[in-house]
C-alpha cells in the first residue's frame, strides 16, 4: 500500500491576555499554515462556540474537503469516460449533531453539484459517476456516515 504523508501547522492566536482562564476569556482564532503554501487560512470556532463568523471553522473545512475531493475524482472519471465537463459548482450541506456532553459528530453530508457538460446524451452516465467518485474519494472513505449526492446536470 502506497502511503502519503501530510503536515499542517495550526497556531492559536486568540490569547487576549489571560489565556484560557475561563471559557469566555479567550477567542478561538487561529492560523492554519501548510508548508510552502500561501496564504495561511484564518480559522476560528463556529459562532455557536464563540468563534469569529468571518473566519473558517473546522466544520466548514471538513465539509469543503469532502466536496473538493469528490469534485476532483468526479472530473477525473468524466475525463476517462469522455464526458466533457465545462462547469462544476457544488452547494454542499452537512449536519453536525452535538451531544449532551458537548461533543458531536457529523451525521450527514449531501453534495449538490451543478454540472454542465457538452453532450446531453451523456447526462445519465455523468450522474452515475457521482457514486463512483464517492467510492474513490479519499475523504469520503474516511467518514463514518453516508454522503448523499443530488446532482443537477445539464448540457450547454
Amino acid at each position: 500500500m502506497k502511503k502519503h504523508h501530510y503536515k499542517a501547522q495550526i497556531e492559536w492566536t486568540g490569547n487576549e491576555g489571560d489565556g484560557t482562564l475561563n471559557y469566555r476569556a479567550y477567542n478561538r482564532n487561529h492560523q492554519i499554515q501548510i508548508d510552502g503554501k500561501t496564504p495561511a487560512i484564518a480559522g476560528s470556532a463556529d459562532p455557536a462556540f464563540l468563534g469569529d463568523k468571518s473566519r473558517y471553522n473546522p466544520e466548514d473545512l471538513f465539509l469543503s474537503s469532502i466536496s473538493a475531493c469528490h469534485m476532483l475524482w468526479y472530473l477525473h472519471l468524466c475525463s476517462v469516460h469522455h464526458i466533457v465537463v465545462t462547469e462544476y459548482v457544488d452547494y454542499a450541506t452537512g449536519v453536525m449533531a452535538e451531544t449532551d456532553d458537548g461533543s458531536g459528530r457529523f451525521t450527514e453530508v449531501t453534495l449538490h453539484p451543478h454540472v454542465v457538460i457538452t453532450d446531453a446524451s451523456h447526462i445519465p452516465k455523468a450522474n452515475e459517476l457521482h457514486e463512483t467518485a464517492n467510492k474513490m474519494c479519499f475523504i469520503a472513505n474516511s467518514c463514518n456516515f453516508n454522503i448523499g449526492h443530488e446532482p443537477n446536470t445539464r448540457a450547454q
